[in-house]
């Protein structure tokens, strides 16, 4: 006889089962692509401003590192707020 307590990881409403699907989801409404636009929209947006002329090589490794800070400052946001529930 199973045990009712015992953690299940292919039970439809486990933890991992629903992280899973929430992924799945997140992927298929192609919310990275959506990020990656809004970052990468503000990043043309900036250096139009500043009017700022880089070669396309340039433009992109700039681009990239800002991508990696931005995203990195999300996770530790994320993390302080985690903390604090």
């Amino acid at each position: 006889m199973e045990n009712p307590f015992e953690p299940n990881p292919e039970s439809l409403y486990s933890y991992a089962n629903l992280k899973t699907r929430m992924l799945k989801r997140l992927q298929a409404a192609r919310v990275h692509d959506q990020i990656f636009q809004v970052v990468q929209q503000a990043y043309e947006n900036a250096l139009g401003e500043e009017n700022v002329v880089l070669s396309r090589p340039e433009r992109q490794r700039m681009l990239s590192q800002i991508l990696k800070q931005v995203l990195d400052d999300m996770v530790k946001k994320l993390d302080k707020n985690k903390g604090a529930a």
